[in-house]
């Protein structure tokens, strides 16, 4: 149960490090915390003006990479069942490292794309009605 559970908890931790740029802005505009104008200026810093990837969204994918990397040792120093050969600890570990990336990859796209469709919908709506009221 364990390995389900740090599964998980490292593809989890993997992704949301690596979009926190632009989830980041999108639950506090949700909560009402920031305004547009604002959450569209946290989301820009992170990228190019011409909205390529940027430096700070570099970094969080470097970070994100880094957390997958932890996870990966860590199982190798968690796996307590010493009647496994090496051989299926080696399949063990080889079957976690593709889930986990897998799942990352996976929780990463998904939430790049609804923060994308959440900007379009509702905060830059929002940032033009803020800036017009100026």
């Amino acid at each position: 149960m364990w390995k389900v559970y740090h599964l998980i908890k490292v593809s989890l931790s993997a992704a949301v490090a690596g979009i926190i740029c632009c989830i980041g802005p999108v639950i506090l505009f949700q909560f009402g915390l920031i305004t547009g104008v604002y959450a569209i200026s946290f989301a820009d810093f992170f990228y190019a003006e011409d909205g390529s990837i940027g430096v700070g969204s570099i970094i969080l994918r470097i970070i994100a990479l880094l957390i997958i990397i932890l996870g990966i040792v860590s199982f190798n120093k968690k796996e307590s069942c010493s009647l496994n050969t090496e051989k299926e600890k080696k399949t063990n570990k080889i079957l976690f490292v593709i889930i986990v990336i897998l799942i990352s990859f996976c929780l990463f796209h998904s939430l790049d794309e609804f923060s994308s469709f959440y900007f379009d919908k509702y905060i830059v709506p929002q940032q033009q009605i803020e800036l017009n009221l100026n």
